[in-house]
C-alpha cells in the first residue's frame, strides 16, 4: 500500500477496539441521529464474517428477528460505533459461517461456545481411592 495513505489512515484507525472473531456472539453498540437527538442502539447476534484490514475491515453480524434472518454490516473502524461487547466466544475453525443463512430456529445461533478452560485448571485432581 501506499506509505502516504498509510500514514493518513493510520490516526484513523481505533485503537481501543475488543478483541473478537468470527463466531463470537457480540452486542454492537452504534450511535443513531433522529433529527438534532442522538441515541445508543444495540445490535446483537453472531459474527458470521470478517473481511478487510486496516481501515477498511468490515465485519457481518447475524441475527434472528421475528423468525427472520437480519444481517448488519459495520466498519470496524467507524466513529459511529461506541463499542462492541463479546457475549460468548465460540470454538470456529472457518473463517465464514455463511452456512448459518440455510439454517432456522436454534440451529441458526448453534455455535460451539468455548469452554471456560481457566476453571477446568483450577480444579484440583481427584484424589485416587485407597485400595484395602
Amino acid at each position: 500500500m501506499n506509505p502516504i495513505i498509510s500514514e493518513i489512515t493510520a490516526e484513523q484507525v481505533k485503537k481501543d477496539t475488543t478483541p473478537f472473531k468470527v463466531g463470537d456472539g457480540v452486542r454492537v453498540h452504534t450511535k443513531v441521529r433522529e433529527g438534532d437527538k442522538e441515541r445508543v442502539q444495540v445490535y446483537a447476534g453472531i459474527v458470521i464474517a470478517r473481511k478487510g484490514h486496516g481501515i477498511h475491515e468490515t465485519f457481518t453480524v447475524r441475527r434472528i428477528s421475528y423468525g427472520e434472518g437480519v444481517e448488519r454490516v459495520f466498519p470496524v473502524n467507524s466513529p459511529n460505533i461506541e463499542k462492541i461487547e463479546v457475549e460468548r466466544e465460540s470454538e470456529i475453525m472457518r473463517s465464514r459461517l455463511y452456512y448459518l443463512r440455510h439454517r432456522t430456529g436454534k440451529a441458526a445461533v448453534a455455535v460451539k461456545v468455548r469452554e471456560n478452560r481457566a476453571a477446568e485448571t483450577a480444579k484440583p485432581a481427584a484424589a485416587p481411592a485407597a485400595a484395602s
